[in-house]
C-alpha cells in the first residue's frame, strides 16, 4: 500500500456491495444522536482494514458496530453524516459501490454516476470499548424477546427521574427478572436462564433493550449478555451493541405489589382486550382517558362516558370476593393486555383507590400493576 503523509482519516478507498453496506449502515445509524450539540455524534465512522470495513455510531449512551466484507484498496477511517449517508446508500442497494476520499469529502461511485458528501474528522469520534466481560448471563433468544416486549413499554419517557427510563435487570436462583415502572404502572417479567458467571443487578436503558430486541434472531438461538461495571454488551452475528447503564437506586418494588386482594377475577384476555379497545375509542377523547370496570358476580361492565358518547359493554368473568368499581387509564390497560400472552388472566383488586394487578391465570411469569384514576363521584 502506498505510504501517504497526513492523517489516516483523510484517506480511504473501498469497494463493496450496496445491499451489504445499506444493511450495515441502517443498523448502526440507529445509534446516531438526533439531539446533540456535538456533530460527530450524528456521524457513522467507517474504518477500512484488511478485507473488511467496520461501521460504528454512538450517541454517547448506545454504540452499535457492524463489520462487513469489502475490497479494501486503501486502509483508513472516515466519519460520514449518519442520516444522510444512510438514506442515500439505501437507494443504491442494487449497485456495487466505491467509496474514496478526496479533499475532505467521500466520493461515492456507482454504475456510471458519482456523488459526494462532506466528512468530519475521524479522530474526533469517541473511542468505544467493547471489551466487556466481567459477568455473563446466557438465555434463550425467545425469552429475551419476551422479557423486552413485556416490560420496556412501562419505562418512563421524561427525564425527571432518569433511572425510571431504564429497566431493573437482576438474576437470582437461576432466573432473570426485568422490572419497569413510570409512576403510574409497573411491569415485571421473569424467565429461566441457561447459565451465568455471577448474579447481576443493573439498570439498563429501555432504549438499549428495544434496540437489542430489534437485533435478535431466531427464537431457538441463545444470546449472551455481558456486563462490566456500568457497561453492557451483546454480540449478534457481526453486530455488537454496547451501552452505558444507569447509575443510582431503582425504586424498591418489594412492597408495591399487594400480597392479598379483596376481589379477584379470571377473564378471557382477548374478550376483555377487545372490549377495552372499543371503550377506548371514546375514552381517548377525554384528557384522563378513563375506562371504568364495574365488577359483579359473573360479569364485568366495561364502560367509557365522554362528551362524544358512551360505551357500555359486559364481559363474562369468574369473581372471587367483593363487587368493586374502579376507573383506569385505558391506554395502560390496553398495553398490559396486549403484552399478556395467556388466553386467560387473573386481575386482583383492593377497592377503587388501590392499584390493580394483572397476572397469568396460572404462574408468575409476568405481572402488571396499574394505579387507578381518582374520579369525583
Amino acid at each position: 500500500m502506498q505510504e501517504r503523509k497526513g492523517r489516516q482519516e483523510e484517506y480511504m478507498k473501498i469497494i463493496c456491495e450496496g445491499i451489504e453496506l445499506s444493511d450495515a449502515v441502517l443498523k448502526v445509524a440507529k445509534a446516531c444522536s438526533t439531539k446533540t450539540t456535538n456533530p460527530i455524534l450524528e456521524c457513522v465512522k467507517i474504518t477500512a482494514e484488511n478485507d473488511s470495513i467496520t461501521l460504528i455510531a454512538t450517541d454517547g449512551e448506545i454504540a452499535i458496530q457492524r463489520k462487513i466484507k469489502a475490497d479494501v484498496l486503501e486502509e483508513g477511517a472516515i466519519c460520514v453524516p449518519g442520516k444522510f449517508f444512510s438514506d442515500f446508500i439505501k437507494k443504491l442497494e442494487n449497485e456495487q459501490i466505491t467509496l474514496a476520499t478526496e479533499d475532505g469529502r467521500v466520493i461515492i461511485t456507482y454504475a456510471d454516476s458519482e456523488s459526494s458528501m462532506q466528512l468530519l474528522n475521524a479522530d474526533d469520534f469517541p473511542a468505544i470499548d467493547a471489551n466487556i466481560g466481567e459477568k455473563k448471563v446466557e438465555l434463550l433468544t425467545k425469552d429475551l424477546k419476551e422479557l423486552i416486549a413485556k416490560t420496556t413499554f412501562c419505562c418512563a419517557q421524561d427525564d425527571s427521574r432518569p433511572v425510571l427510563k431504564g429497566v431493573l435487570v437482576q438474576t437470582q436462583e437461576g432466573r432473570i427478572c426485568f422490572t419497569a415502572l413510570d409512576g403510574y404502572r409497573m411491569a415485571v417479567c421473569r424467565k429461566n436462564i441457561l447459565g451465568m458467571t455471577g448474579d447481576i443487578k443493573i439498570i439498563c436503558p429501555g432504549r438499549t433493550l428495544n434496540e437489542i430486541g430489534r437485533m435478535l434472531g431466531a427464537d431457538e438461538d441463545r444470546i449472551e449478555i455481558f456486563v462490566q461495571k456500568n457497561m453492557l454488551m451483546v454480540s449478534i452475528d457481526d453486530t455488537v451493541l454496547t451501552s452505558r447503564l444507569y447509575e443510582g437506586e431503582f425504586v424498591n418494588v418489594s412492597n408495591i405489589v399487594p400480597k392479598e386482594f379483596t376481589s379477584e377475577i379470571v377473564v378471557e384476555k382477548e374478550a376483555l382486550d377487545e372490549s377495552v379497545e372499543r371503550a377506548a375509542v371514546l375514552a381517548r377523547t377525554d384528557k384522563n382517558s378513563i375506562v371504568t370496570f364495574d365488577i359483579r358476580e359473573g360479569s364485568m361492565g366495561v364502560s367509557s362516558n365522554t362528551m362524544i358518547g358512551r360505551v357500555n359493554e359486559s364481559v363474562k368473568i369468574m369473581l372471587e370476593g367483593k363487587d368493586v368499581q374502579i376507573a383506569l387509564n385505558c391506554k395502560y390497560v390496553s398495553e398490559c393486555l396486549n403484552a399478556a400472552t395467556d388466553e386467560t388472566v387473573r386481575i386482583g383488586f383492593n377497592g377503587a383507590v388501590a392499584p390493580c394487578v394483572l397476572t397469568p391465570a396460572e404462574g408468575d411469569s409476568y405481572l402488571y400493576l396499574i394505579l387507578p384514576v381518582r374520579t369525583t363521584a
